[in-house]
């Protein structure tokens, strides 16, 4: 059964996710924007998207490049919850999962690390 929820209150729950990445973390992010879409077009049950060229990855010619994305996908995630606090935990496990995509973190790790 979907979670109802208001794209108003599950960009809240974004925002409060992103308040949970330390600092430091927060800092060295790096041209880089997370935006909430309703579903990726190809992958209509993916979670969570980073597009971009990881900061483990860029170098000199890095520069003027248009900044990597970070897609939250709210009726994916509202798909697989029960309930607003199912809602509330897979927010921060898909911010946290994307966001380690931007500092070079594959999927084999965060698995391993109980972010998959």
């Amino acid at each position: 059964m979907t979670v109802e929820m208001t794209r108003a209150r599950f960009d809240e729950l974004v925002e409060e996710a992103l308040d949970l990445v330390p600092p430091d973390f927060m800092h060295a992010m790096n041209n880089v924007v997370v935006l909430v879409e309703d579903r990726n077009p190809d992958e209509p049950s993916l979670l969570g998207l980073y597009q971009g060229i990881a900061l483990t990855e860029r170098n000199t010619d890095y520069g003027g490049t248009l900044p990597d994305h970070i897609f939250i996908y709210r009726e994916a995630i509202l798909d697989v919850c029960q309930t607003e606090d199912d809602v509330v935990e897979e927010v921060i496990i898909t911010v946290v999962h994307e966001i380690a995509h931007h500092f070079g973190v594959d999927d084999a790790k965060l698995h391993e690390l109980g972010w998959g």
